[in-house]
């Protein structure tokens, strides 16, 4: 007699997943895409996400230093970008590649006062790489970037050496910083996710009251804690940007993103392996993920907090071109990153594959597997949009950049997380029914899934008229 392979999987609060129709399910994943699809339309009609302006200066034998005022900031005008882009009609070889040495030196002042030098800040010298060719011109060096901007106007005197009059007929610089209505959007965008999502998280919570934690799902277990997550995903304290002088609130929000990212990437692990395994000891289950895991975040949030740190004291400094360290960094986050795909890729075959001919198993793997290639998906589509091929190649060391590139993709990210918690919290919440018929077994060996009620019903019906009539039977043969 051939054995069937038994699965070691837990019982569970019975969810609204199991009680929906092909209909609802449906109509879910359509209300999902409707309310992405407005939160990127009002995006696109909304209001740039920097401010640009460009002087040009010409170059001549006597003259490699230029005096550079800012426009007029503001606490929404969040950082300061100062780049360099060299003007040549020509060229003696096809690609120009050289190292220029770049002096600054900063001044700044409040209102109308005069301007006074930075004391924490001497003349600031680096090296940049001048890359040129006939067909794309130079590419811009970033000269200066300060992360908080603590005065009003900044003067900068700029030092150019090693560039050849020959080669260089004018210099354009550009200032670039947020644009203060772009920062009003986000602020109260992002307060509105906030408190939608402590709505959605109360909810739930209140939802999964009656039942012993014992007895949820991997899913729901998971999103009681990607909830509160979500919350700081969300940034209560993200005001404090603007009203406080500090990089401290900028890395907070950091650590606030990439930890709530980093949580979603386990959650997927833990989800397609605890789905079909319910003994989920430390060592075994969740060490290996929370490596890998680990790891990526880690090397984000250090380089991170490294380049915010060392900006304050040295505007000119950029961790992508002037430490070897990044190169190393970056190697390793992507070796993790393989890492992760493969075991993500594993675990997702082995789920469908041991679990297919189970129908609630089944339905709960395509209702995580289609969600999550939604997301992985839209992500996917964002980065090439905004980074292209360039995230691969040597230029993209020294780009400048801001979080997002316009409000069209800050909506389409944000909505699209919150949406997607908010999309799992409705399904994996308790059915109507699920107190009433206490706990709904899962487990194949006594769940009896591939029969209904009316089916076990019926049968019972039929048990007892055979019962009856072989009572019957027997009566008159007794007498």
């Amino acid at each position: 007699m051939k054995m069937k392979k038994s699965f070691n999987i837990d019982s569970s609060v019975q969810m609204r997943l199991y009680t929906l129709s092909k209909r609802q399910f449906v109509l879910v994943f359509i209300c999902f895409f409707a309310a992405f699809g407005v939160s990127v339309l009002i995006g696109v009609t909304g209001p740039s996400i920097d401010v640009t302006n460009s002087t040009q200066h010409a170059v001549t034998d006597s003259n490699y230093s230029f005096v550079l005022e800012s426009p007029s900031l503001t606490k929404f005008s969040r950082s300061l970008w100062l780049t360099a882009i060299i003007n040549s009609t020509e060229y003696k070889n096809d690609k120009i590649q050289r190292k220029l040495r770049v002096d600054v030196t900063v001044r700044a002042r409040k209102g109308d006062a005069s301007w006074e030098r930075l004391e924490y800040l001497n003349i600031l010298s680096h090296e940049r790489d001048l890359m040129c060719s006939k067909k794309d011109g130079c590419q811009p060096i970033l000269v200066v970037h300060i992360g908080v901007l603590e005065f009003a106007h900044y003067q900068f005197t700029v030092e150019l050496k090693g560039l050849e009059t020959s080669q260089a007929n004018s210099i354009t610089f550009c200032f670039r910083s947020y644009n203060p209505v772009f920062s009003n959007m986000e602020i109260w965008f992002r307060f509105i996710f906030l408190v939608l999502t402590f709505i959605v998280t109360c909810m739930f919570a209140h939802a999964l009251r009656k039942f012993s934690i014992r007895d949820w799902s991997v899913e729901q277990k998971w999103l009681s804690v990607l909830l509160p997550l979500l919350l700081l995903y969300n940034n209560p304290v993200f005001p404090l940007i603007f009203l406080v002088n500090s990089w401290v609130p900028v890395i907070v929000d950091t650590i606030f993103q990439t930890t709530f990212l980093s949580a979603l990437l386990l959650f997927w692990l833990c989800a397609y392996h605890g789905i079909r395994q319910s003994d989920r000891k430390w060592m075994k289950f969740y060490l290996p993920k929370v490596i890998i895991v680990g790891a990526m975040w880690i090397i984000g949030i250090t380089m991170t907090c490294w380049q915010q740190y060392r900006g304050l004291y040295d505007p000119t400094f950029n961790y992508k071109v002037d430490s070897g360290n990044f190169v190393a960094l970056i190697s390793i986050f992507f070796v993790f990153g393989a890492l992760y795909l493969l075991y993500l890729l594993f675990l997702v075959i082995r789920a469908f594959t041991e679990l297919r001919s189970l129908p609630y198993m089944n339905l709960r793997l395509q209702f995580m597997t289609i969600l999550m290639l939604c997301v992985v998906i839209v992500s996917t589509v964002i980065t090439i949009l905004r980074y292209g091929v360039s995230v691969i190649k040597e230029d993209f060391v020294s780009e400048l950049s801001t979080y997002y590139k316009n409000s069209a993709e800050f909506l389409a990210f944000y909505s699209l997380l919150n949406l997607y918690l908010y999309t799992m919290a409705f399904v994996y919440s308790p059915s109507k029914n699920a107190y009433k018929d206490s706990y709904f077994k899962d487990n194949p060996t006594f769940a009896m899934l591939n029969e209904s009620e009316d089916d076990m019903g019926s049968e019972d019906e039929e048990n007892q008229r055979t019962s009856l009539t072989s009572s019957r039977y027997q009566d008159s043969d007794n007498e």
